[in-house]
């Protein structure tokens, strides 16, 4: 028998035996796993891009909500927004260390969804 000391994450997340609705992992989650959120992180998986880049590989997202994902994206450590002074300026978007991090887990996520969403659709 094999008797481990690593806490479970369930384990990391319970309070009281809950999964508390003033736990921070919530507010975390909805920033990383919103709808928009998802797509501009697989989006950004493999390289930085531009505003208008993010606009047409996202398809169907807004402006407002481009711009607001990104902006909690950032403040949150995940995304990086540098800026090239030039006329007219420059704005490249690409993931921080920590949003490498995460996208190293959410990519395995994604991959199973889109090898079982068509099936999982179709019912």
């Amino acid at each position: 028998m094999t008797v481990s000391n690593e806490v479970s994450v369930l384990d990391r997340l319970l309070t009281d035996g809950k999964l508390a609705a003033a736990c921070p992992s919530r507010i975390v989650l909805d920033h990383v796993t919103s709808r928009w959120g998802v797509l501009l992180l697989v989006a950004l998986s493999e390289r930085s891009m531009r505003w208008g880049e993010l606009r047409r590989v996202v398809e169907g997202i807004s402006e407002k909500m481009l711009a607001q994902t990104l902006r909690t994206l950032e403040a949150d450590g995940i995304v990086d927004r540098a800026v090239t002074p030039s006329v007219p300026p420059r704005v490249d978007y690409a993931l921080t260390d920590r949003g490498r991090g995460l996208v190293a887990h959410l990519l395995p996520l994604m991959g199973w969804i889109a090898d079982n969403a068509d099936e999982i659709l179709a019912k």
